[in-house]
């Protein structure tokens, strides 16, 4: 096996340490880190938890005295700066007599951008990234967009029969999509730090929007789009006390109805003074209170909404095999003013089809959405 197949090898086993931990670090990214010493893996660590220990921090202790003159697999550009409980894992390779380190991607946090390598190689020790970048930014891209700028990743997911439809003319929508299709969804919830919906989806359904899978998961806190207070106060999401939850609101909401959802717990935050959520503004706010990922799982109003103010960052569409018919009786996805010209249509880029038992699921990022070079 050539020199390039093994860390190709070794990238791998470290990103598979980081894709362990999605959905549990936060507003921090996931990253992997393997220590090979001799053909010999001496030391394997992930980041687990936002203030603890960082994956090359993980690892090192596990190698101990043999990281040194090892080489280091580290699926993201080592820290160079200091926090509260996690020193930069630069020193700590260096103070490991680690002879080389190997990166798959930089860190695009300004905090770090470079300097990470820059003073392992004042170090001394050999340095090179790029191996599997693309893998590791893909794991990291609502991490990426977050700390560029603290806005939250949205993603779009919805069920829809063939013809369009998330519900029968009757509101029926239970369950479009097949068992395995909805256990990919709960992983998704796992690994996103909010789930949001409108209030038509919660009157209609009065979902608990908690993370259901067969193993122990992460519940994402409950976001509900509110512009009139219209949700129960006997709501499940209100009640249940499973997750926290927030109801997006605007100013002239009612003061009585808002002072007792205040009182049951449930978070209200204006977002504008105009009849509706100013969405953008939403997006701001909840950014601001390190809801750094977002699964949104509206209706079609809300859904078309995020979606023509660019909002939206990727869309995952789940396909049942099925027609339900319906005309405008019955919803669809996607519900926005549209566009004149097919040319002018928003479409999916880098887009890739999933199985998911007899469902397909087609996932991509629309064209209109913001960069974040685009943001201030």
């Amino acid at each position: 096996m050539s020199a390039i197949m093994n860390d190709e090898f070794y990238m791998k086993l470290a990103l598979q340490m980081a894709e362990s931990a999605s959905g549990q670090t936060s507003i921090n990214p996931v990253v992997g880190c393997v220590i090979v010493k001799e053909g010999r893996v001496v030391g394997l660590g992930a980041h687990l938890k936002r203030g603890e220990g960082h994956a090359e921090v993980n690892a090192l202790r596990m190698a101990g005295a043999e990281a040194e003159g090892a080489t280091a697999y580290v699926t993201l550009e080592p820290c160079s700066h200091y926090r509260k409980l996690t020193p930069p894992c630069c020193d700590r390779l260096i103070e490991a007599k680690v002879a080389r380190v190997i990166i798959a991607a930089l860190d695009p946090n300004p905090e770090v951008a470079g300097t990470g390598v820059a003073r392992l190689r004042e170090a001394g020790i050999e340095v090179s990234h790029g191996l599997l970048g693309q893998q590791s930014l893909d794991m990291n891209e609502a991490y990426n967009k977050y700390i560029l700028t603290r806005l939250p990743y949205v993603t779009l997911k919805s069920a829809s029969t063939l013809d369009g439809k998330v519900a029968a003319r009757t509101g029926d929508s239970r369950w479009i999509s097949g068992a395995v299709s909805r256990q990919a969804v709960h992983t998704m919830r796992h690994r996103n730090a909010g789930i949001m919906i409108g209030i038509g989806t919660l009157l209609a359904d009065d979902p608990q929007l908690t993370t259901r899978l067969e193993v122990a998961a992460l519940h994402p806190t409950r976001i509900i789009v509110d512009s009139k207070l219209r949700i129960p106060l006997t709501a499940r999401v209100v009640t249940d006390g499973e997750a926290p939850t927030i109801i997006l609101t605007t100013a002239s909401a009612d003061a009585d109805k808002r002072q007792a959802l205040q009182a049951a717990g449930v978070e209200v935050i204006d977002c504008g003074d105009g009849a509706s959520v100013d969405l953008a503004e939403a997006m701001r706010l909840l950014g601001e209170r390190e809801i750094s990922s977002i699964l949104l799982e509206g209706g079609g109003r809300l859904n078309g909404s995020m979606l023509e103010a660019g909002l939206v960052d990727k869309i995952a569409l789940f396909i049942a095999p099925k027609l339900i018919g319906g005309g405008a009786a019955a919803p669809a996805a996607f519900e926005f003013s549209g566009f004149d010209k097919m040319a002018d249509a928003i479409t999916l880029e880098a887009v890739k089809y999933e199985q998911h038992g007899d469902d397909m699921a087609i996932v991509g990022y629309p064209s209109n959405r913001h960069k974040p070079a685009e943001r201030s």
